[in-house]
Protein backbone atom coordinates (compact mmCIF):
# COMPACT_ATOMS: atom_id res chain seq x y z
CA UNK A 1 0.00 0.00 0.00
CA UNK A 2 1.20 3.49 -0.76
CA UNK A 3 0.39 6.90 0.55
CA UNK A 4 -2.57 9.04 -0.46
CA UNK A 5 -1.82 12.68 -1.21
CA UNK A 6 -4.64 15.23 -0.85
CA UNK A 7 -4.81 18.67 -2.43
CA UNK A 8 -6.85 21.63 -1.22
CA UNK A 9 -6.34 23.83 -4.28
CA UNK A 10 -6.25 27.60 -3.99
CA UNK A 11 -5.47 30.18 -6.64
CA UNK A 12 -2.53 31.54 -4.58
CA UNK A 13 -1.74 28.77 -2.05
CA UNK A 14 -2.49 25.08 -2.02
CA UNK A 15 -2.70 22.92 1.08
CA UNK A 16 -1.39 19.37 0.97
CA UNK A 17 -1.95 16.42 3.27
CA UNK A 18 -0.72 12.86 3.13
CA UNK A 19 -1.63 9.54 4.66
CA UNK A 20 0.71 7.15 6.36
CA UNK A 21 1.81 4.18 4.19
CA UNK A 22 -0.98 1.99 5.63
CA UNK A 23 -3.57 4.65 4.75
CA UNK A 24 -4.87 4.89 8.32
CA UNK A 25 -3.91 8.40 9.44
CA UNK A 26 -4.14 11.69 7.53
CA UNK A 27 -1.62 14.36 8.38
CA UNK A 28 -0.93 17.89 7.19
CA UNK A 29 2.03 18.00 4.83
CA UNK A 30 2.68 21.48 3.47
CA UNK A 31 1.19 24.62 2.00
CA UNK A 32 2.85 25.54 -1.27
CA UNK A 33 2.64 28.44 -3.68
CA UNK A 34 0.20 27.18 -6.31
CA UNK A 35 2.66 28.10 -9.07
CA UNK A 36 5.04 25.52 -7.57
CA UNK A 37 2.38 22.86 -6.92
CA UNK A 38 3.03 20.48 -9.78
CA UNK A 39 6.79 20.61 -9.27
CA UNK A 40 6.30 19.92 -5.55
CA UNK A 41 4.01 16.94 -6.27
CA UNK A 42 6.48 15.49 -8.78
CA UNK A 43 9.33 15.85 -6.30
CA UNK A 44 7.29 14.36 -3.44
CA UNK A 45 6.11 11.42 -5.56
CA UNK A 46 9.70 10.69 -6.62
CA UNK A 47 10.65 10.27 -2.95
CA UNK A 48 7.51 8.63 -1.53
CA UNK A 49 5.28 5.80 -2.70
CA UNK A 50 2.07 7.65 -3.54
CA UNK A 51 -0.69 5.53 -5.09
CA UNK A 52 -3.57 8.01 -5.07
CA UNK A 53 -3.92 11.76 -5.41
CA UNK A 54 -7.17 13.22 -4.07
CA UNK A 55 -8.07 16.67 -5.35
CA UNK A 56 -10.67 18.65 -3.44
CA UNK A 57 -13.67 19.39 -5.63
CA UNK A 58 -15.25 22.69 -4.59
CA UNK A 59 -18.98 23.04 -5.13
CA UNK A 60 -21.47 25.72 -4.30
CA UNK A 61 -24.29 25.05 -1.87
CA UNK A 62 -26.67 24.23 -4.74
CA UNK A 63 -24.25 21.65 -6.15
CA UNK A 64 -23.06 23.83 -9.03
CA UNK A 65 -19.35 24.02 -9.83
CA UNK A 66 -17.46 26.71 -7.99
CA UNK A 67 -15.42 29.32 -9.85
CA UNK A 68 -12.20 27.55 -8.81
CA UNK A 69 -13.14 24.49 -10.89
CA UNK A 70 -11.90 26.29 -14.01
CA UNK A 71 -8.39 25.90 -12.55
CA UNK A 72 -8.87 22.49 -10.95
CA UNK A 73 -10.16 20.59 -13.98
CA UNK A 74 -7.05 21.38 -16.08
CA UNK A 75 -4.86 20.51 -13.07
CA UNK A 76 -6.56 17.12 -12.76
CA UNK A 77 -5.99 16.53 -16.49
CA UNK A 78 -2.29 17.33 -16.13
CA UNK A 79 -1.97 15.10 -13.06
CA UNK A 80 -3.58 12.20 -14.95
CA UNK A 81 -1.19 12.78 -17.86
CA UNK A 82 1.95 13.22 -15.72
CA UNK A 83 1.16 10.41 -13.25
CA UNK A 84 -0.55 7.65 -15.25
CA UNK A 85 0.44 5.11 -12.58
CA UNK A 86 -1.53 6.95 -9.88
CA UNK A 87 -5.23 7.07 -9.25
CA UNK A 88 -6.44 10.69 -9.46
CA UNK A 89 -9.71 11.28 -7.60
CA UNK A 90 -11.84 14.38 -7.18
CA UNK A 91 -13.55 14.50 -3.79
CA UNK A 92 -16.17 16.92 -2.43
CA UNK A 93 -14.54 19.59 -0.30
CA UNK A 94 -17.55 21.67 0.70
CA UNK A 95 -17.19 23.16 4.18
CA UNK A 96 -13.60 21.94 4.67
CA UNK A 97 -12.20 25.47 5.14
CA UNK A 98 -14.90 26.24 7.71
CA UNK A 99 -14.22 22.92 9.46
CA UNK A 100 -10.47 23.64 9.34
CA UNK A 101 -10.93 27.04 10.97
CA UNK A 102 -13.15 25.52 13.66
CA UNK A 103 -10.65 22.71 14.28
CA UNK A 104 -7.79 25.18 14.62
CA UNK A 105 -9.82 27.40 16.97
CA UNK A 106 -10.85 24.45 19.13
CA UNK A 107 -7.29 23.15 19.29
CA UNK A 108 -6.26 26.08 21.46
CA UNK A 109 -3.86 27.58 18.96
CA UNK A 110 -3.26 31.27 19.63
CA UNK A 111 -5.12 34.01 17.80
CA UNK A 112 -2.14 35.08 15.68
CA UNK A 113 -1.45 31.53 14.53
CA UNK A 114 -5.12 31.09 13.63
CA UNK A 115 -4.79 33.94 11.15
CA UNK A 116 -2.20 31.94 9.23
CA UNK A 117 -4.05 31.06 6.03
CA UNK A 118 -1.40 28.50 5.13
CA UNK A 119 -2.29 26.59 8.30
CA UNK A 120 -5.97 26.62 7.32
CA UNK A 121 -5.07 25.27 3.86
CA UNK A 122 -3.07 22.37 5.32
CA UNK A 123 -5.77 21.51 7.82
CA UNK A 124 -8.44 21.68 5.09
CA UNK A 125 -6.39 19.27 2.96
CA UNK A 126 -6.12 16.96 5.98
CA UNK A 127 -9.89 17.04 6.46
CA UNK A 128 -10.42 16.24 2.75
CA UNK A 129 -8.01 13.32 3.03
CA UNK A 130 -9.47 11.91 6.24
CA UNK A 131 -13.00 12.19 4.84
CA UNK A 132 -11.91 10.44 1.63
CA UNK A 133 -10.22 7.63 3.56
CA UNK A 134 -13.26 7.21 5.83
CA UNK A 135 -15.59 6.98 2.81
CA UNK A 136 -13.32 4.44 1.12
CA UNK A 137 -13.58 2.14 4.15
CA UNK A 138 -17.40 1.99 3.94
Amino acid sequence: MGRILAIDYGVKRTGLAVSDPLQIIAGALETVDTKQLERYIADYCSKEDVTTIVVGKPSQMNGEKSETMRYIEPLVGRLRHNFPDKEIVMYDERFTSVMAQRTIRESGIGKMARRDKALVDKVAATIILQSYMDSAKL
